[in-house]
């Protein structure tokens, strides 16, 4: 398996998607809004943690004053990535 570079930056559907600690991070530099996950609460099962409750905030996109649009908690990774997805979308499109 190779490595993965550090400068590598993981991409779905032509935006950025980042992990620090237990927030991830979606959105396109220099456009007006992105999307946080935050992972509130996960379980072991073998040696991985799945998530089991996130929270999802559509926020502006501003490096110095960000402001939280909308929020919303789902339970699982899958349920919240579908909501802020869509989220993200229809702010870029829309406003």
């Amino acid at each position: 398996m190779p490595s993965k570079k550090k400068d590598e930056v993981l991409m779905y559907k032509g935006k950025m998607l980042l992990r620090k600690g237990n927030e991830i991070y979606y959105g396109a530099p220099g456009t007006k809004y992105m999307v946080v996950f935050r992972i509130t609460d996960s379980e072991k099962l073998g040696d991985l943690d799945i998530s089991t409750k996130v929270v999802i905030e559509l926020r502006t996109n501003s490096e110095t004053n960000s402001t939280l649009i909308k929020q919303a908690e789902r339970d699982g990774l899958y349920k919240a990535f579908d909501i802020g997805f869509f989220w993200l979308e229809d702010a870029l499109e829309n406003y």
